[in-house]
């Protein structure tokens, strides 16, 4: 199972509450911080709700 290396790119000032708590869920804190996750279905669900706050990529390890 790979994984993926999550980054926040953009504050969650303004933006709908359930994509503050997407952000929380994915253990991400505050702009830059960056963290990495299993690659699951569940996990690419919810980076496909919030492309515009985050960044990420596949980690070989």
């Amino acid at each position: 199972m790979g994984v993926l290396r999550v980054t926040q790119l953009k504050s969650t000032i303004g933006t709908k509450p359930k994509h503050r708590g997407t952000i929380r869920a994915l253990g991400l804190k505050r702009i830059n911080h960056t963290v990495e996750l299993p690659d699951r279905p569940e996990i690419r669900g919810m980076l496909a709700r919030v492309p515009h706050l985050v960044k990420f990529e596949e980690v070989n390890q």
